[in-house]
C-alpha cells in the first residue's frame, strides 16, 4: 500500500480529477469549492511562485485564516515543488519574522492585517516574495494581491523526491524559539492512509476541521479527505456552540479535537443538545481528556463511535484506542496504527512489559526528517534504540518523552511528560494523576498541576484550575483533603479567573498557565 501511494503531496488533490472534479473539496461558512475550483486556486499560486522565482524546495510561508484558500495555498506550494510552512495566525509578527528568518523562506502568502505587522525589527528580508490575501485593490510595495493574479495556466506540477521535505511544522515555541519538524511528502501521505484505514474513512465523509493545519492533526484531517475524495468542513471559531451548529447544518460525520475543546463542547450537549444524527465518529489527540468528560461522551454522542489517540509532530501519528474497547479502557491511548511500530523502554533500557512502564518510542516510515538545520537535536531525539537491536537492526527511533504504562492486553495508557514528572517526598508523581483526580471533582474546567522547589517536601505540587460556574475555591480544596493522598494534596492551588490560555492546535498553553501563577506567587 505505501508504495503504491508514494507520490508528492500535489496529487491527493489532483489525483481526484476529472473523476470528482464536480463534487465538493472544501466548505467555509458561507462557501465551498469543488475539486476543480481547489485545483485552480491552487494552479494560480504555483504560477505565481514560479514566476518569482521559487525553485523545488524553497520554503514558502503560509499565513491565512482557515479555510479553503489557505488549503488551495498550501496545495499550489507542492505543486510548485515548494515546502509548505505553515504559520497560525494566531501567532505573533514577531514569531512569524523568526520563522521566516529560521527556515529562510522565499515567499509569504498572507493576510493583508498581517503584513502591517512585519516593520523593523519584524521585517522579512527584501526579498522575499510577497503574496498578499484581502481586500485592498492596490498592492504594497513589493507585494503581489492574490485577487489580481491570473488564471490557472495549467501548469505541469513540479516533481519533486516523494521521500524529500515536504513541510515543517513549527513548536509553538512557549518553551523557547520555536523548532521547526521536518516532514516529508512521504511521511504525510503515509499518515493520511493509515489514519483512513483505522478510522474507515471513505468519499462520504464530511470532517469538521477545527484544529488548525499548522498542528499535525489539522494537517492529518485535510490528507485524509483528499487522499480518500471526501469534504472538509473548515470552522474557524472554537466556540462550542458554532462547532455544533456547523457540524449539524453541514451534516458532519467525524470531528476531531482536544482535550480542552471536548470539555465545553460536551458541557453544552448535556445543558442543549444538538441533535447531530450524521456524526460517526470523534476523536481525541493531543493530550487526556478528563475523566468526567470522558464518562460523559458516549451519553451526550450516542452511537457515536469514539476514537482516543496520541501523535507527536517529529512522529506524525502513533497510537489509537479502538471504539469497541472505549468503555472497558476509557482514557487508554491503544495500540500502534498501521504503517506505525511502537516500543516501550524501560529506564533500565529494556523493552517494557505488561505492568511496566516506560519512555515511548516510534519506528517506521512515519518518523519525520528531524528539526530544521538542528543536527544536534535530531540526534538526540532521533536515534537507535539498543533494546531494539534485535528487532529493527540500527534503525533511528523517535524518543517520545512520554511515559507510558503498558496493561496487560498490550494497551498503553499516557502517564506524564517524563520531564513534568513532580519529586514530592520520595514519591515520582505524574501531574496528569493530580489533575485527573482533580478533574473528578466535577468543579473545574481547566486543570494544570506541576511542581515546585521546596526544601521540606523536595517539590511542593501547584495546581491552576478554572472553577465551574457555583464551585469554589474553599470547596475544591475540601474536596483535595479528603480524596487525594497526602503526598499529592496540592500545597497552594491558583484560582483561575477565565479559560487559561491555548496553544496555536488548541492544547492548554501548560508553560504560559505555571509562568502566569509563579507571576502572582511573586507580586503577592
Amino acid at each position: 500500500m505505501i508504495e503504491t501511494f508514494d507520490r508528492a503531496l500535489w496529487w491527493l488533490l489532483a489525483d481526484n480529477l476529472p473523476d470528482r472534479a464536480d463534487k465538493i473539496a472544501a466548505v467555509d461558512p458561507g462557501r465551498q469549492a469543488r475539486y476543480a475550483d481547489l485545483a485552480g486556486e491552487a494552479g494560480r499560486i504555483a504560477d505565481w511562485l514560479i514566476a518569482r522565482g521559487i525553485a523545488a524546495g524553497d520554503r514558502v510561508i503560509v499565513h491565512l485564516r482557515k479555510g479553503i484558500d489557505e488549503v488551495a495555498a498550501m496545495f499550489g506550494a507542492w505543486k510548485a515543488g515548494a515546502v509548505v510552512v505553515n504559520v497560525n495566525t494566531r501567532w505573533t509578527a514577531a514569531q512569524l519574522a523568526y520563522v521566516a528568518r529560521d527556515c529562510r523562506a522565499r515567499a509569504v502568502i498572507l493576510e493583508e492585517t498581517a503584513l502591517r505587522g512585519l516593520t523593523g525589527e519584524h521585517a522579512l528580508a527584501p526579498e522575499t516574495a510577497l503574496l498578499v490575501h484581502g481586500k485592498g485593490t492596490e498592492p504594497p510595495a513589493g507585494a503581489d494581491l492574490w485577487a489580481a493574479l491570473p488564471a490557472d495556466q495549467k501548469t505541469a506540477a513540479v516533481e519533486v523526491d516523494p521521500a524529500g521535505l515536504a513541510a515543517i511544522i513549527y513548536t509553538s515555541g512557549s518553551t523557547g524559539m520555536p523548532k521547526g519538524v521536518m516532514l516529508s511528502h512521504r511521511n504525510i501521505r503515509i499518515g493520511a492512509i493509515s489514519v483512513t484505514e483505522y478510522l474507515k474513512l471513505d468519499d462520504s465523509d464530511r470532517l469538521l476541521s477545527v484544529l488548525p493545519y499548522s498542528f499535525d492533526a489539522g494537517l492529518n484531517q485535510l490528507t485524509t479527505m483528499m487522499l480518500t475524495g471526501g469534504t472538509v468542513v473548515h470552522q474557524p471559531l472554537t466556540m462550542p456552540a458554532e462547532i455544533l451548529r456547523m457540524a449539524k447544518a453541514e451534516r458532519v460525520t467525524g470531528i476531531a479535537g482536544v482535550p480542552p475543546l471536548w470539555g465545553p463542547i460536551v458541557r453544552m450537549q448535556q445543558s442543549s443538545p444538538t441533535d447531530l444524527p450524521d456524526l460517526r465518529r470523534i476523536t481525541n489527540t493531543g493530550g487526556k481528556i478528563p475523566q468526567p468528560v470522558l464518562e460523559a461522551m458516549p451519553q451526550v454522542f450516542p452511537g457515536v463511535d469514539i476514537y482516543l489517540m496520541y501523535g507527536l509532530t517529529e512522529a506524525f501519528r502513533s497510537t489509537y484506542l479502538p471504539p469497541e474497547r472505549f468503555a472497558q479502557k476509557m482514557g487508554a491511548i491503544g495500540q500502534q496504527i498501521p504503517n506505525a511500530r511502537i516500543f516501550v523502554v524501560t529506564p533500565e533500557g529494556g523493552l517494557a512489559g505488561p505492568g511496566e512502564q516506560g519512555e515511548l518510542v516510534h519506528a517506521g516510515p512515519l518518523v519525520s526528517l528531524g528539526y530544521w538545520e538542528r543536527p544536534e537535536i535530531t540526534a538526540e531525539k532521533i536515534r537507535p534504540c539498543p533494546a531494539l537491536e534485535g528487532v529493527i537492526g540500527a534503525e533511528p527511533v523517535v524518543w517520545s518523552g512520554d511515559l507510558v504504562r503498558i496493561d496487560t492486553d498490550g494497551d498503553l495508557w499516557f502517564v506524564s511528560r517524563m520531564d513534568d514528572m513532580i519529586k514530592t517526598l520520595g514519591f515520582r508523581l505524574s501531574p496528569t494523576e493530580v489533575e485527573d483526580l482533580i478533574a473528578q471533582s466535577g468543579m473545574v474546567s481547566d486543570v494544570v498541576a506541576w511542581g515546585e522547589e521546596d526544601l521540606d517536601l523536595g517539590e511542593a505540587v501547584h495546581v491552576a484550575a478554572t472553577l465551574l460556574p457555583g464551585a469554589e475555591e474553599r470547596e475544591l480544596n475540601s474536596y483535595c483533603n479528603r480524596h487525594m493522598a497526602h503526598y499529592m494534596r496540592p500545597r497552594r492551588l491558583f484560582a483561575w479567573a477565565e479559560g487559561m490560555p491555548r496553544t496555536a492546535s488548541g492544547k492548554l498553553d501548560r508553560p504560559a498557565i505555571i509562568a502566569a501563577a509563579r507571576n502572582s506567587m511573586t507580586s503577592v
